[in-house]
């Protein structure tokens, strides 16, 4: 039994596949990714992008490939990036063949509108040949006709179907290293879908409510659906579709998990809606902080409130905590405790100075706790290798 309950989520268990060097699936991390929106055979513009994405978070990254000379251009990108790059593939097989052999570490098909079933094949041995994942994607916006036609419209047992009837394709060519989706713009089907799914197989599931819509309203549908999925343990790697930037995408979605718990990487800002309380102006200050600290990938909390009605109480579960106080004396908080007093001049600037020092110290901890670690092992294998000798 853990000390708080209801906060644990007990994840599916499902097949561990690796994108690349990157795991999805069993008990490694949710993986968060994003989708490129520049030309790509543009490779200038597109590894610009990616890098970007990788500053913000991004896991791995996918891009488009309509056209030969999409994939003849991936050779440069994946030279240039350090995330692994997923080939997005639509009708034409042949793209898929020459994404494999460019270097993509993943394959986004839909089996079923890639041809015949000898088509599939050669790109189920393209894949294997190249050591390539693929991931499956069922879309409620492009259900096979027979299903519509079935079902009458799309629905959950559709998608599932569809997803079930794919993944039959591969494991008919003896493959498996596949991740699957089923995206629906609508909450409701999409989140039926993926529970339907959750029980009908063990492959890890990729998730996202597709076409989600602006930041604003994107980020509220995606939470809403891709939340209630996360809680209840579905989900192993997650894309969260807005009409926006994708390292947009790539923030939007370490919120969602370190919301949960889930995932826990930069600073976690929690922050009060202000008031007539307030000692300082905190909505200014929240939006200045967030922008001067995205730099920061090192995993901690910053309280920000702006009087003394809960800041006392939030500063002691923070790392940092600042407090407004009448006449410019504001509270700053370390490890939960008091420590010292500031004024306005300066306020954001401290603030910021006290959770880069905090970061590089918690940094310093987590590399004398790997090589410490390191040490053990290594003192553990030289005395296994010293009774070996013995026992000869």
């Amino acid at each position: 039994m853990s000390l708080r309950p209801y906060r644990d989520i007990f994840r599916r268990h499902s097949k561990q596949i690796m994108v690349g060097n990157v795991p999805v699936g069993g008990d490694a991390p949710i993986t968060v990714q994003t989708m490129t929106n520049t030309l790509t055979h543009d490779a200038k513009a597109t590894i610009e992008q990616i890098l970007r994405c990788e500053e913000a978070g991004a896991d791995m990254v996918r891009v488009s490939c309509p056209d030969v000379e999409s994939t003849a251009a991936l050779k440069e990108i994946i030279q240039n990036v350090n995330v692994p790059i997923i080939a997005d593939i639509h009708f034409h097989y042949k793209r898929a063949l020459e994404a494999a052999g460019a270097g993509a570490a993943c394959l986004r098909i839909n089996p079923g509108n890639i041809g015949s079933a000898k088509r599939v094949a050669e790109v189920v041995r393209a894949a294997k040949d190249n050591g390539c994942s693929m991931r499956i994607g069922v879309n409620a916006g492009s259900l096979e006709k027979k299903l519509l036609d079935k079902y009458g419209e799309p629905c959950p047992d559709a998608m599932v179907e569809s997803g079930l009837d794919h993944i039959k394709i591969l494991e008919d060519n003896d493959f498996f290293e596949f991740k699957i989706s089923v995206k629906a713009s609508d909450v409701f089907l999409g989140v039926a879908a993926y529970q339907g799914l959750a029980e009908n197989c063990d492959y890890p599931l990729h998730l996202g409510i597709t076409e989600a819509g602006a930041l604003r309203g994107g980020t509220v549908k995606s939470s809403i659906g891709m939340g209630m999925l996360l809680w209840s343990g579905i989900g192993d790697t997650i894309r969260v579709s807005l009409s926006a930037e994708p390292e947009e995408e790539v923030k939007v979605g370490f919120e969602m998990l370190k919301t949960l718990g889930l995932r826990h990487r930069g600073v976690q800002i929690i922050s009060c809606p202000s008031c007539a309380r307030q000692a300082y102006p905190v909505i200014k200050t929240v939006e200045l902080l967030e922008k001067r600290l995205e730099h920061i990938s090192t995993p901690l909390s910053l309280s920000v409130i702006g009087c003394v009605v809960n800041g006392p109480g939030e500063a002691k579960e923070t790392d940092i905590g600042l407090t407004g106080g009448g006449n410019g004396n504001h509270m700053i908080y370390l490890n939960g405790m008091t420590d010292h007093k500031i004024g306005d001049e300066g306020l954001v600037e401290h603030i910021v100075e006290l959770v880069e020092a905090r970061a590089a110290e918690l940094e310093e901890i987590e590399l004398e706790a790997v090589k410490a670690t390191e040490d053990a092992k290594a003192t553990e294998d030289a005395k296994i290798a010293e009774d070996a000798q013995i026992n000869e």
